[in-house]
């Protein structure tokens, strides 16, 4: 069991709880895809710094209310989320601008994208913007998204472990 504090999900839990005070934790749980054991630790943390309350709806029923504080603990996690995000977005950007201008360097104007998700479609915004097409042709670099991390591959270009080596030293 997972008992480090997650602001991602101490927040998706209080939202839960608003949006329904009788959820339960079976319903947390497969909702945040932790154990219910988890989602106990978390309610209990969350109780006893008095953001919710716990009330016994029936027999076997309860019921948790948000507190005032609880809502503005859940606003400063939202904002903390939006300005991480915020800042993971700029970081990927400014990411693929330095790739780009590397890849233009090298005489291309297209490049192929590898990998899903958001990073993935961050990448694909900034190449429309920096007027580099996305084309899926092997002889042009490709930027590769693993994870969180944006990596440039050029044709004849070393690489160590599977990531390219310019000068010993790959830029993340």
């Amino acid at each position: 069991m997972d008992t480090s504090p997650d602001p991602n999900r101490e927040m998706i839990l209080l939202e839960q709880i608003e949006h329904d005070p009788d959820v339960t934790q079976a319903n947390l749980a497969a909702q945040l895809g932790v154990a219910v054991g988890t989602v106990n630790w978390h309610l209990k943390r969350l109780v006893a710094k008095g953001y919710v309350k716990v009330k016994r709806a029936q027999r076997r029923k309860l019921r948790y209310i948000i507190t005032p504080e609880g809502i503005a603990f859940r606003a400063r996690l939202t904002m903390n989320y939006i300005d991480q995000s915020m800042r993971l977005y700029r970081r990927v950007r400014q990411r693929v601008r330095d790739l780009l201008v590397e890849v233009r360097q090298a005489g291309f104007s297209q490049v192929r994208l590898v990998g899903e998700g958001d990073i993935a479609d961050i990448c694909r915004l900034s190449c429309l913007e920096q007027g580099v097409d996305i084309v899926d042709k092997p002889g042009i670099p490709a930027i590769e998204v693993r994870g969180f991390k944006v990596l440039l591959f050029v044709q004849g270009m070393p690489t160590i472990d599977g990531i390219p080596d310019r000068n010993l030293v790959a830029k993340e």
